[in-house]
């Protein structure tokens, strides 16, 4: 039985390993149902961005409020949003339209390849509009840095970086260590309360393409379905190492996860 709607805003990946593609997968994997809306394409492979294309505002306007109207969502998530105006626009809606329903903000920056997915300009507007909304907000070190302006060094670093970034205003905070050297990886989860760790092995793959993504999705459709943070958290984690364990072996870059593992 399908339970949970989720609305993801965020980029479409040609490849189909990340972006919308990844997320419609996740959360129709873990039970739920994923309604978008598409803030650019990309044209990618396992290897680069080639090219986005913005989609323009007035467009990504009318598919989130027709989204939200019918069919109706449960919890929101957002992923590539591309410049600042895009993230007020997005803000703006949700603060209207939205209020209330779980929110996970995935700040989505730069691409596996190293391209740029968000304007610079934009992560002032990320910080002060959007997170302060988020009932969990999902960096890597790489975007933690950018939005505390600190380096992230080790997991002490980590628990800083993630109560900084707690005082950006959002309920709470997922950092994914994945970035730090080490057989063990290490994610940090931050509330008002606690500050809780979870340690998995790292597995010896190029074929991560997505994670991120996913993960957020699958945190997303966990709320949607009713679920608390701290048990949504762990399910989406853990889905995520089964299917980076069972990566399909697809491109000759870093290729996608297995979205469909049981």
């Amino acid at each position: 039985m399908v339970r949970g709607r989720v609305l993801v805003i965020a980029g479409s990946d040609s490849g189909g390993g990340a972006g919308i593609q990844a997320d419609i997968k996740t959360v129709m994997a873990l039970g739920g149902y994923a309604a978008t809306a598409i803030t650019a394409l990309t044209a990618q492979d396992t290897r680069q961005v080639y090219a986005v294309h913005a989609v323009p505002p007035d467009f990504l306007r009318l598919q989130i409020e027709r989204a939200l109207d019918d069919p109706g969502a449960d919890a929101v998530k957002t992923g590539m949003l591309g410049d600042a105006a895009t993230v007020e626009l997005v803000a703006g809606l949700l603060e209207a339209k939205a209020h209330g329903l779980p929110l996970v903000v995935d700040p989505v920056m730069v691409a596996k390849g190293g391209q740029a997915l968000l304007a610079r300009e934009a992560v002032a507007a990320l910080k002060h509009r959007l997170a302060p909304l988020a009932t969990l907000l999902t960096p890597n070190l790489p975007e933690a840095e950018a939005l505390t302006g600190k380096s992230i060094a080790d997991v002490a670093d980590m628990r800083r970086a993630a109560k900084a970034l707690l005082a950006l205003g959002s309920a709470a905070v997922l950092l994914k260590g994945g970035h730090l050297p080490g057989e063990t990886v290490v994610d940090v989860l931050a509330t008002a309360d606690d500050v809780e760790v979870f340690e998995h092995p790292r597995i010896a793959t190029r074929h991560t393409h997505g994670t991120g993504c996913t993960l957020a999705s699958a945190v997303a459709v966990g709320l949607a379905q009713g679920l608390a943070l701290r048990a949504a958290v762990p399910r989406a984690s853990a889905y995520v190492q089964a299917a980076i364990e069972t990566a399909p072996g697809i491109g000759i870059g870093h290729g996608p996860l297995n979205h469909a593992v049981t």
